[in-house]
């Protein structure tokens, strides 16, 4: 089966060949010049990471190694540009390969005279470099091999962050900073040292911000809106200029999304990715992570989108967005990665001995990464430079303690997985084998510590998963476990077959029906439900909205700031409606309504609601630009579908017949005549093998029965015609004492600002037998009163 487009068009930053991983820490700990305060809730003194030793009087640094034979705690008073304060050999536990120590506070303070936050890192020894006490910074004794037969890569003159720290001080590559070969191996950088310029951990306070109470909303019932938490604010004037583009700013804008329908904000990643060049050379692209799928750290939050940068300024800034959004009654939901870290592949092709190493490489290389067979290179069946072993119960902890962390600390309400069949890998090294019932996968592991929310609500969370990558046996579409949702490429691509590429592929009513009616053939036989279905036409990678009906094909080599980004997908499904701008803009009208009235969870992305463009980039990964923030100065006919877009998922939100629970039934359980939900032809009768197997027949209708459907109109009719003429549609019967009114014509005959009839504006139509003719390519919507 082709890889989706959407998959294929994956293109993350790297540092150059360089690639980054950092860590976070899962306690707490100094509060500044004051001195240290235990957290309200000590951490248990078995957690890893940098915590409070649960007396308040010493921090406890705890760390997983099953390879190394040495490591040693190096404590910094400041982020960068000194060499440590002090340097502490850690103590191994062999039964569970947990090395730590214990630092008193009056030790900190006194004898290493650090006052303020408390920055740190490790440096690491294993067999194929074993430690040699003549060995000094920067010097290579005892140095045996970049990498052994059983795939280590120590290195000791490289820092490493700590894989729990909470926060990380800087990115490996600042402006104005050190190249990436201080983070290399490699015969020509294995004896650098970067203990002053390398990224730290920061040993936090306490912080008792408050998330608020979360949502119990059910999935089905969410309006997801996926946006980057930068490109949200960063060119808005109504957000003061010292919050534009940061959490404080996300924050100010949840009472507006909240006014435009939205229930779910689904923040592009925001762990800690590198991205603090991006801004060296403002109109440049040249190694630019915009997008942030390079995890350096997965448990800090990225410093950079906090207005607020001193130790734990991003935690409590991130918490207070949190808490804003619930109290707007809307979720957040963060895009993670945990299929592949930013410290990568190789630096050059077929070299097995120059690699970054940044945390998890340079700690337990075979344990945190999948490797070749031979155990001498990242294993990489995704694209993206090396596969996470999440196979292995050490990085199986990280992921589920990572959101553990996210979830209960940071308030997040669920989560979209990038690449995620990757977790169901039960293969370590040398291959790839996902498992959708294997109990310890990554995938089933997360759900059975943290339950999904039950598709009617409730305590839960809410678990999504991008199902496919680029190698072999990666798409699993609908082949995920229970207690996970998906995105739905066949969705997308259906929809957009038949809007874009009539006469080139083949879409049948049936194959229409079935998407619209929450895609059972996925996900009924498991037990699933249609929530599990997350129905999307565009996502961040690949076109906009508006884009997919304005585009022939990508423009990806434009100048700043649309460009230039390479990579991108050549199979986008996409049309310029003939250049017709009246046309291009029904056809996002028919396509955000077909989204809106299919059961599943629908899912749009900032600026659809606008027509927001990319003028055909559709791989803009590194476009820290104005043309990927959003924007609030709209022309007329912008703010005209703003409006269409807002009440038609005013109209979804109204419709409980649209949010099924269950798969829908042809049953007429009340004797009314009409089943929960019927499928009619143009000309009002029930299609047969011959019409719902014609690709040929471009027009579909449907009927929910709204007294079986818990909905305040006793019916809802949707009329579908996809040809390009016009095509009459005889009505069905509304039921008994019952008229049809019309809430929306997507024909450019209507276009305006009322094109959505408020409610109880809706136009009288008729009655069982009326014709409607609805006009080429155009969709119409009535409900019975």
């Amino acid at each position: 089966m082709p890889l989706p487009s959407h998959a294929r068009s994956r293109r993350s930053t790297r540092l150059g060949s360089l690639a980054v991983a950092t860590a976070t820490a899962l306690a707490t700990s100094l509060a500044g010049p004051g001195g240290f305060a235990p957290p309200a809730a000590a951490a248990s003194s078995q957690a890893l990471g940098a915590h409070d030793d649960g007396t308040g009087t010493g921090i406890d640094f705890r760390l997983y190694s099953s390879r190394a034979t040495r490591i040693e705690l190096y404590l910094y008073a400041a982020a960068s540009g000194s060499q440590e304060a002090a340097r502490i050999t850690l103590v191994k536990d062999a039964a569970t390969n947990v090395w730590s120590t214990s630092v008193p506070v009056a030790t900190l303070q006194g004898q290493y005279g650090i006052t303020g936050p408390v920055y740190y890192g490790y440096r690491a020894w294993g067999p194929n470099w074993p430690y040699d006490p003549s060995w000094t910074k920067g010097s290579s004794a005892g140095f045996v091999s970049d990498v052994d037969a059983a795939g280590n890569r120590f290195d000791p003159n490289k820092l490493l962050t700590d894989p729990y720290a909470l926060e990380l001080s800087h990115d490996p590559l600042t402006p104005g900073g050190p190249s990436k070969t201080v983070y290399g191996t490699g015969p020509q950088y294995r004896a650098v040292d970067n203990g002053a310029q390398a990224p730290k951990g920061i040993v936090l306070a306490a912080d008792t911000t408050a998330t608020g109470s979360k949502p119990t909303r059910a999935l089905k019932d969410d309006i997801v809106y996926e946006v980057h938490v930068r490109g949200l604010t960063k060119n808005d004037p109504s957000v003061p200029t010292a919050y534009q583009g940061t959490y404080k700013g996300a924050a100010l804008k949840a009472s507006q999304l909240a006014a435009l329908g939205v229930t779910a904000a689904e923040f592009l990643p925001v762990q800690e990715t590198q991205n603090d060049t991006n801004d060296a050379d403002p109109t440049g692209t040249t190694g630019d992570n915009y997008w942030g799928y390079e995890t350096l750290n997965f448990f800090a939050p990225e410093r950079r989108y906090s207005s607020d940068k001193t130790a734990g300024g991003p935690t409590r800034e991130f918490k207070e967005m949190v808490r804003a959004y619930h109290d707007a009654g809307i979720k957040v939901f963060t895009d993670v990665v945990y299929n592949h870290a930013a410290e990568g592949g190789p630096w050059n092709a077929g070299d097995k001995s120059t690699y970054s190493l940044l945390n998890m490489r340079g700690l337990d290389n075979p344990a945190y990464y999948s490797l070749t067979s031979d155990m001498q290179a990242s294993w990489d069946n995704t694209g993206v430079n090396g596969n996470l072993n999440t196979y292995n119960p050490a990085t199986r902890n990280l992921i589920t303690d990572s959101l553990a962390h996210w979830k209960d600390t940071l308030g997040v309400d669920g989560f979209r997985f990038d690449l995620a069949p990757v977790l169901g890998n039960t293969c370590q090294h040398g291959c790839f084998q996902y498992s959708r019932t294997d109990p310890d996968t990554a995938l089933n592991r997360i759900t059975a510590a943290m339950p999904g929310r039950p598709a009617a609500g409730g305590t839960g969370t809410d678990w999504i998963a991008e199902p496919w990558a680029l190698g072999a046996g990666t798409y699993q579409v609908g082949n995920f476990p229970n207690g996970w949702s998906e995105w739905n490429d066949k969705f997308r691509d259906t929809v957009r077959r038949d809007q874009n590429a009539m006469g080139s592929e083949n879409v049948t009513p049936s194959d229409l029906a079935t998407r619209f009616a929450g895609s059972s053939d996925l996900y009924q036989a498991a037990g699933r439900k249609p929530s599990a279905s997350v129905n999307f036409l565009v996502a961040h990678d690949g076109f906009t909205l508006k884009d997919l009906y304005s585009c022939n094909g990508k423009n990806n080599n434009q100048s700043w700031p649309y460009g230039p980004s390479d990579g991108g997908s050549d199979y986008n499904i996409s049309w310029d409606q003939g250049g017709i701008a009246a046309d291009q803009r029904k056809a996002a009208r028919n396509g955000f309504a077909l989204l809106m009235l299919s059961a599943g969870t629908p899912m749009m992305t900032g600026g659809d609601e606008y027509l927001r463009s990319l003028n055909c980039n559709n791989n803009s990964y590194n476009l820290d630009s104005s043309a990927n923030w959003l924007t609030t100065s709209w022309t007329s006919d912008q703010s005209t579908y703003r409006t269409y877009a807002q009440r038609m998922i005013a109209f979804r939100k109204a419709h409980p017949a649209l949010r099924p629970a269950d798969f829908y039934s042809a049953t007429d359980g009340n004797g009314n005549g009409m089943g929960r939900l019927d499928w009619f032809t143009p000309a009002g009768t029930a299609p047969d093998g011959t019409y719902w197997g014609n690709p040929d027949n471009h027009a579909l209708a449907w009927r929910y029965d709204g007294t079986e459907l818990g909905d305040p109109s006793s019916a809802v009719y949707v009329g579908y015609n996809g040809w390009s003429g016009n095509v009459d549609f005889t009505l069905p019967s509304p039921g008994p004492g019952k008229s049809w009114y019309r809430v929306t014509d997507t024909s450019t005959w209507a276009e305006g600002t009322d094109q959505v009839a408020q409610p109880g504006t809706e136009a009288f139509i008729g009655g069982a037998g009326t014709v409607y003719r609805l006009h080429g390519r155009a969709t119409l919507l009535l409900i019975a009163k």
